[in-house]
């Protein structure tokens, strides 16, 4: 494939959608529009990172795997000591206001934004954090861009890798993603989408922004899950593929048998499954686009998904 003749986009590329131009925010308890949606810049997350956050979609009014979403955000919050006064079901009850607040039920995404909040003095220490944590939510309509199913994603193997627990613990879906945007910024710099980053002992791990996974004659491969993010879509995936008789193995790999894979994946909140067309300028199968057993886990992901969606209503009738 012709990296020059590929337009560049990435896994998060939504259908343009000029209703985002007017969306309100939900910040500390107020609906503002977007223009006026602002945090302090003593805020703990503009200043340090020092947050953790949630990328959630809604289908059909409901908040998809709304429940294991929570238990990774609460989880992290305890983690490192952020003492949020409220529980999940206020998170739910302040996701649902602001997307009828932007008449939304369907096809958008929310990225749920908790931090220390606002700092007495600008400097590192979290016990200058004393104003309690901030809260934002920004939600718009979203839906991933039709070109990612047919083309694919191009991804490059980076020397930035996603590292140990004690350093910074990759399951932290933290504020923090300086690791990550240098990763995306050298496979841009190879001409390449995104980034394959490998675990501290040289094994494939994941993306800069997603989940990877492999299929090799018919198992579904993906890390150990030890150096990552324990993404919810991947953890979906993997169980998908055990309860429908689809071999799966979460284990150490090599680039040498990703580069042999017959397909390639990627996992997210967002796009599902994407396809990779190439990864280090080799290309990925023989298929354009999403290959047999991707677009068979879309299918059976969509039905969890609608599953998902059926038992939350019914638990609220």
């Amino acid at each position: 494939m012709n990296a020059e003749a590929v337009h560049s986009h990435s896994t998060h590329d939504a259908q343009a959608d000029d209703r985002n131009e007017n969306i309100k925010i939900w910040v500390n308890g107020e609906l503002v529009h977007k223009d006026e949606a602002k945090v302090s810049v003593y805020d703990s997350g503009f200043m340090l990172g020092d947050g953790m956050w949630e990328g959630m979609r809604l289908y059909d009014g409901e908040w998809a795997f709304f429940d294991e979403h929570m238990d990774r955000l609460f989880n992290s919050l305890k983690s490192v000591s952020i003492d949020l006064d409220m529980g999940p079901q206020d998170i739910h009850n302040l996701l649902n206001e602001t997307a009828a607040a932007n008449g939304m039920t369907d096809n958008a995404h929310v990225r749920l934004m908790i931090t220390r909040g606002r700092k007495a003095k600008p400097f590192q220490h979290p016990g200058l954090s004393r104003f309690g944590p901030t809260v934002v939510a920004i939600i718009e309509h979203s839906k991933p861009a039709e070109s990612l199913m047919g083309q694919g994603i191009r991804l490059a193997t980076v020397p930035q890798v996603r590292g140990l627990p004690m350093s910074q613990d990759a399951k932290y879906n933290s504020h923090s993603k300086l690791n990550c945007i240098i990763a995306c910024l050298q496979a841009e710099q190879a001409g390449a989408d995104e980034a394959l980053m490998l675990d501290p002992n040289g094994f494939v791990n994941t993306t800069n922004a997603c989940n990877f996974f492999i299929v090799r004659r018919g198992e579904v491969w993906t890390s150990t899950g030890d150096y990552c993010m324990n993404g919810v879509t991947r953890q979906k995936v993997i169980d998908l593929c055990r309860a429908n008789d689809i071999p799966v193995k979460e284990k150490n790999y090599s680039l040498y048998e990703a580069y042999g894979a017959d397909e390639a994946f990627l996992t997210g909140t967002f796009g599902a499954q994407t396809p990779v067309a190439e990864i280090d300028g080799k290309r990925i199968g023989t298929h354009d686009g999403a290959g047999p057993m991707t677009l068979k886990l879309r299918a059976l992901y969509k039905e969890l998904v609608a599953q998902d969606v059926a038992k939350q209503k019914a638990a609220r009738a």
